[in-house]
């Protein structure tokens, strides 16, 4: 006998939902729990309380946790929005990729759960982004498998860019402090650490505000560069 595939994607559909509860209104919910209080705040009891409902409607429509975490990762996915296919190949991808990060930072929260639970890659948000990307690849001249490559290769620098910055404006909001603060006061242990290597001291030295802005511009720049060489 076939186990069943643990994820939200690969089992059927239920019956009709509740009428005076959809799935979308639980996630929406979720979505405002994890923005405003963290993925350690999220649970069904508390979800609960924040819909006026019991844990046991909401299992009505979401099985578990790890499937409310998938509907959610596919939610956010739904904001990105660079879908004009009247563009030329490389100004889309660099459209697309600024759309995810800018998803990933609004919700710093997915940096714990992103590639961690459930096949979130089969979400309808996702695999619509997906498809757009593997289409602006095959316009530019990439065979599709080619273009799944490529894909799977800027997404990899996307997201994982993306996750860092996450994880950093994570640590900030836990801070209780501005950027400008922790910065003024990370800056000299980061000096003196690196105090036994002159390059790090020098580079560390030099990072200005857009620091992130411009590393991530740098990377996906090169990482296009790369791709576009490959079809010549």
């Amino acid at each position: 006998m076939t186990s069943e595939i643990p994820s939200v994607w690969a089992r059927p559909k239920r019956g009709r939902e509740q009428p005076t509860l959809s799935r979308q209104q639980i996630v929406a919910e979720a979505v405002k729990l994890l923005d405003s209080e963290g993925l350690d705040a999220l649970s069904m009891r508390n979800l609960g309380k924040q819909l006026g409902a019991g844990a046991t409607s909401l299992y009505r429509h979401v099985a578990s946790k790890d499937e409310l975490i998938e509907f959610v990762i596919d939610e956010v996915y739904g904001e990105v929005d660079a879908f004009s296919f009247e563009v030329e190949w490389r100004a889309g991808l660099t459209a697309c990729a600024h759309s995810v990060r800018a998803m990933v930072t609004r919700h710093p929260w997915i940096a714990a759960v992103l590639g961690q639970v459930g096949l979130s890659y089969l979400g309808p948000n996702v695999m619509r982004l997906s498809n757009h990307m593997l289409g602006l690849f095959e316009k530019a001249g990439f065979s599709l498998g080619e273009a799944e490559k490529a894909l799977s290769a800027l997404l990899a620098y996307i997201i994982g860019a993306g996750v860092s910055e996450a994880a950093w404006l994570t640590s900030l909001t836990r801070s209780g402090l501005t950027e400008e603060e922790w910065n003024e006061r990370l800056k000299p242990i980061t000096l003196a650490a690196a105090a036994p290597y002159p390059r790090l001291v020098a580079a560390f030295s030099a990072v200005d505000d857009g620091a992130d802005q411009n590393a991530f511009d740098y990377g996906l720049e090169t990482m296009l560069d790369g791709l576009a060489a490959k079809l010549t």
